[in-house]
């Protein structure tokens, strides 16, 4: 296997992966929201716009805290660390 040895590689494969899910996820919820509401209220594209948007904030969010959880997780590897996993 490619990553056999590489536990690093992996890790920042995985962390790639549930960033870019997080992100294309939300959004696609905020936009079927939206449309669903559109659709059974009659407002089109009012809700649609509006929960895309929201959406699109909450895959931010995601990501920012993702990103906090990683460097969270990475303090204790530097140089001169006793934490080393």
């Amino acid at each position: 296997m490619f990553f056999k040895g590489n536990k690093e590689a992996l890790d920042l494969l995985g962390n790639a992966a549930t960033i870019g899910t997080h992100l294309v996820c939300s959004t696609f919820v905020g936009m079927a929201i939206g449309w669903y509401l559109d659709k059974w209220l009659g407002t089109k594209p009012w809700f649609l716009l509006i929960f895309l948007l929201f959406g699109i904030g909450a895959g931010f969010k995601n990501v920012f805290d993702e990103v906090q959880k990683i460097q969270r997780k990475d303090q204790g590897k530097g140089p001169g660390s006793n934490n080393e996993s």
